[in-house]
């Protein structure tokens, strides 16, 4: 008889937490319940602030059966100390939580992205090895989360595997980190003011900078996978697919998005794209789409982060590969995808 476990999935309105609730919903042997601090769609669904380890004892009550966590929560915070604090301190208290409950947890999978090999602290040295960059000096998240995790699995807690996805493309509305958004309500820009889809960054990022995305469906896949194989067991893994320039998928998405492309342009869509709330609004208005705030839909500055970033980001792909997954995703039809699927949400105009 197929072994039955019982998930919990961690920041379920993200990006990633939607994408994983989406494949639990579909997998043999699985029931998910999601834990967020806002509402969500799951039909069965626990509201806790993880900042808050009382409450998120008390709601954890719901899920005393848990077997398996998928921890994909993010609480932004203004500095990286603040940030390592914060997301820190909400990791613990959601394993503390299923422990006051004797949930039977056997593996954490956790998610960690290419910022754990300092790409945000300036260029780093490509490609990306799981087992041979050295930490930088913190403060940094995911050194603290990761070291919760082998910390407890010393002492006989639950087993853990990591998954290192980068740029993470998928259909999560009002993400602040949701690249298939900005991509797609710059498009929808351009065609409303009638200009060309020019990159919107450097002409020597376009043209000569290896650039890398995960599709959030095949991270899914892959969370599952590692939430069970063997060979995952206490290892962490980069997941993302074949490194591009963007001219090859910039072309690309203008041809698919049916736009003009034009040379690169390289302004700061956060400041530039400030004044367009009565354009989007008016769109929204036309199309009968979400009314969620402008300010609110598209993470322009992170837009800024991935078209400025001038040096190569390439995650080494051959570690999952030889613990026996391989799935990949084309980045432009993982693009491409995710705008339709806003589009069909009525959160992107098209």
């Amino acid at each position: 008889m197929a072994e039955f476990r019982t998930a919990l999935v961690a920041g379920a309105n993200g990006i990633i937490g939607k994408a994983v609730m989406q494949e639990l919903a579909t997998a043999e042997g699985w029931h998910a319940r999601a834990v967020s601090r806002g509402s969500h769609g799951s039909c069965e669904a626990i509201a806790a602030d993880l900042t808050d380890p009382e409450a998120t004892r008390a709601a954890l009550a719901q899920a005393r059966d848990t077997t398996h966590l998928f921890y994909a929560a993010l609480a932004p915070q203004p500095s990286l100390a603040d940030e390592d604090r914060v997301n820190g301190a909400m990791l613990r208290n959601l394993l503390d939580g299923l422990d006051a409950h004797g949930a039977p947890l056997k593996r954490v999978v956790l998610y960690q992205g290419a910022k754990v090999y300092g790409v945000h602290l300036g260029p780093v040295p490509a490609p990306f090895y799981e087992d041979e960059n050295p930490r930088h000096i913190g403060p940094n998240f995911y050194f603290t989360q990761e070291d919760l995790l082998r910390s407890r699995a010393e002492r006989g807690g639950a087993a853990w595997s990591i998954l290192r996805p980068d740029v993470v493309v998928g259909d999560a509305a009002g993400n602040a980190m949701n690249i298939a958004m900005v991509i797609g309500a710059y498009a929808a820009l351009c065609r409303a003011e009638g200009a060309a889809f020019r990159f919107p960054g450097p002409a020597h990022v376009y043209e000569q900078v290896f650039a890398q995305v995960t599709d959030a469906r095949a991270l899914a896949r892959a969370s599952l996978w590692a939430a069970t194989s063997d060979a995952a067991l206490g290892e962490a893994f980069n997941y993302v697919h074949e490194p591009f320039r963007w001219r090859r998928v910039w072309e690309k998405l203008a041809a698919a998005l049916d736009l003009p492309v034009g040379p690169p342009v390289p302004m700061r869509l956060a400041t530039h794209m400030a004044d367009k709330k009565s354009v989007w609004e008016q769109l929204v208005a036309e199309q009968g789409l979400s009314d969620m705030p402008y300010e609110r839909a598209v993470g322009w500055s992170f837009g800024d982060f991935v078209f400025h970033s001038d040096f190569d980001l390439v995650s080494d792909m051959g570690k999952i590969r030889r613990a026996r997954f391989g799935e990949s995703v084309d980045s432009v039809e993982a693009l491409v995808s995710a705008i339709r699927r806003l589009q069909a949400a009525k959160v992107l105009p098209r």
